[in-house]
């Protein structure tokens, strides 16, 4: 009787832990995985996302330094034009912003053209897979110096103010165009090569958009897109900030007379 009552008569045998039984399971996945990255690994080139790829050399401030003015495109496109644009929703700085996309993308197409080298020091800053000549960053500076330039001394009489935004903007330019040789990503002649550019294309942008597509602002304006994303040119008034701050002190005390009526 007793035997019939015996644990190893009644129950199956218990399984192996779950903590031991797991690793066993999925060791053989992991082990060719691991073999399938490391040959995958040998087999492909490997490429760095080098929009805000910049070194400079341990110990040197003004490397340090020239690696930020180095960064100055990324800073003007992404926080200046990308949120002026979508906050402003003004005429002028879309096509000022589109002139420079296009002016990126003719100095990529010489560059690969061309096809020349970066000099030697690109080794060290792991940069020569891609081509040098022109620059990049100083074919963007440029045309934004030119473009920048020529949109706030089109104004009369021209302001202090104004001068200052032009000076500014060359000495950014400069700054940036030394930066790229200091740093060792480009030749004298590369970063020469895309401030002529640049020159070149900013000055010819700002002239097709005065001369040609800023005839067609007020139908732009006008058209059931502008006025849904209440898109604007304010070009033609010479202190922005003064027109808003005038017209809004006067929609405020036009609020307050009506609720005071009321």
């Amino acid at each position: 009787m007793d035997s019939l009552w015996a644990p190893s008569t009644l129950l199956p045998p218990l399984p192996p832990p779950t903590a031991n039984f797991l690793p066993s399971l999925f060791f053989p996945v992991i082990s060719a995985t691991s073999r399938w990255g490391k040959e995958r690994g040998r087999e492909m080139a490997l490429k760095a996302v080098t929009l805000t790829h910049v070194r400079y050399e341990r110990e040197d401030k003004l490397g340090h330094f020239l690696a930020w003015v180095s960064l100055l495109p990324v800073f003007i496109s992404l926080g200046g034009f990308v949120s002026h644009i979508l906050l402003r929703r003004e005429l002028h700085p879309v096509f000022f912003f589109i002139g420079l996309i296009l002016s990126h993308l003719s100095n990529d197409f010489v560059k690969d053209s061309v096809k020349q080298s970066r000099p030697h020091t690109c080794e060290a800053l792991e940069f020569c897979d891609s081509h040098g000549w022109p620059s990049s960053h100083s074919n963007y500076m440029f045309f934004f110096a030119v473009y920048l330039t020529l949109l706030r001394l089109r104004c009369r009489p021209i302001s202090k103010c104004d001068l200052a935004v032009a000076l500014g903007s060359w000495t950014l330019a400069f700054l940036t165009m030394f930066s790229r040789v200091y740093l060792g990503y480009h030749t004298v002649g590369q970063v020469v090569a895309g401030a002529g550019l640049g020159i070149v294309l900013g000055g010819t942008w700002f002239w097709i958009v005065n001369s040609v597509i800023a005839g067609c602002f007020p139908a732009i304006e006008e058209s059931a897109i502008g006025r849904f994303f209440y898109i604007k040119d304010t070009s033609h008034i010479r202190n922005v900030l003064k027109f808003e701050y005038e017209n809004a002190r006067a929609a405020r005390k036009a609020f307050q007379r009506k609720e005071a009526t009321d």
